[in-house]
């Protein structure tokens, strides 16, 4: 992606060493002035330094650049973890002469390992020289582990005559299940807002987007979602309908990246939409979703393209959330398998058969007893998904 996503900033992905093979491992966003910031992080009890340092720094709500990492989550490193993070975070400052305290930090890769911080020193100044305005591309590439493809989205709007793009970048395939997965999503804008506002136009769209995905079900020590204003196209949010309307945009920029990531899940062949409707309140349907979405007998029957519903049915029995399940109806996109509890027959079956072999569809449970309604976004248990876990480290 060459073109300019957002005036004012400059990105780079270079090779520092970090990873085993030669790949980009080492990332660099630059906003040329102050940049408002806001983010969300992992609410996992076991945080990586970075989480700790960048909650810390984003306080100021001020913000000039983003180094990031993969190879190490420099997560469970000790003492000498923080440090490095910190020195990390310096590096990229002296290289950019600018305060350090402006300056976050995003690791990503194997829990404890050491960071190698000598091989990040030596890479600043190509990181530093290779920024550009359309080298997102090359700091994806950078932030990536297991995932094949790199996640890049961006969208445009106006304000007061003056045009605007709100750019994200994201990593993720697997310890997917954000709760705020190992994931990290950047969001870069020139419009201008404050800290304050961005920190809650954030936290609404990771709930409707990050926090309603699943792959495995592993909620990982290193999520990061930073979004920064520069305010350099001159359109500001200030008003209720301004703030209305970037809010959309967001949404729709993070909501396309959360469906990119359980795309690429590892050993993913399916995307599936699990779809609860008519429970008693929005909180009942989200249990219900997101346990059948995390089952593991769901998501093995989704990949064997196997129309197994009465795993669907049992994973919702087991969410902690009263229904009658005599009323229940469960469809695989239209093809209705289950009416009232009970199964309807071989010719469904054979139907629900064909949706599963779709790359995309949806599982929709309808318990008939309110107006409560929330979707999870999933993906299938493959026989790949244990083949690049089980030596992950390897």
């Amino acid at each position: 992606m060459k073109k300019n996503l957002c005036k004012g900033f400059s990105f780079s992905g270079v090779v520092s060493g970090l990873k085993k093979k030669s790949q980009k491992d080492l990332g660099l966003i630059y906003s040329e002035v102050p940049a408002s910031i806001a983010g969300v992080f992992t609410k996992n009890r076991v945080q990586a330094a970075p989480v700790v340092l960048d909650r810390e720094r984003i306080k100021i709500g001020v913000c000039r650049a983003v180094i990031a990492n993969s190879g190490s989550a420099n997560c469970c490193t000790g003492d000498q973890g923080m440090k490095d993070a910190i020195a990390e975070a310096k590096l990229a400052a002296d290289g950019l002469n600018i305060y350090e305290e402006l300056v976050v930090v995003a690791s990503t890769g194997v829990i404890g390992k050491p960071l190698a911080l000598d091989k990040i020193e030596s890479a600043i100044p190509e990181l530093v020289k290779s920024l550009s305005p359309g080298g997102i591309n090359d700091f994806a590439e950078a932030i990536m582990t297991t995932d094949t493809v790199p996640k890049i989205v961006s969208s445009s709007g106006n304000i007061g005559g003056s045009g605007f793009t709100i750019a994200g970048v994201a990593k993720g395939a697997g310890m997917i299940c954000p709760d705020m997965a190992t994931m990290l999503c950047f969001v870069c804008t020139d419009a201008k807002a404050s800290s304050g506002y961005l920190k809650k136009a954030l936290a609404s769209s990771v709930d409707k987007s990050f926090n309603r995905i699943t792959i495995d079900g592993d909620t990982s020590t290193n999520d990061t979602i930073l979004v920064m204003a520069n305010g350099m196209s001159g359109a500001s949010v200030k008003s209720r309908s301004e703030k209305e309307y970037f809010q959309e945009l967001l949404d729709e920029v993070l909501m396309a990246l959360a469906r990119m990531v359980v795309k690429d899940g590892e050993g993913a062949t399916k995307l599936v939409d699990v779809i609860v409707k008519g429970a008693a309140s929005m909180s009942d349907a989200e249990k219900i979703a997101k346990t059948i979405a995390n089952s593991n007998l769901v998501k093995t029957a989704l990949f064997g393209e196997d129309a197994n519903w009465g795993r669907i049915f049992a994973a919702a029995g087991r969410s902690g959330v009263e229904f009658d399940p005599g009323l229940a109806d469960i469809f695989f996109d239209d093809v209705m398998m289950v009416k009232n509890g009970m199964g309807c027959g071989d010719a469904a079956e054979k139907e629900a058969t064909k949706v599963l072999k779709k790359p995309e569809f949806a599982i929709t449970v309808d318990l008939k007893t309110g107006k409560g309604k929330a979707s999870v976004l999933t993906c299938d248990f493959s026989i790949d998904y244990v083949k690049i876990n089980a030596d992950y480290r390897s």
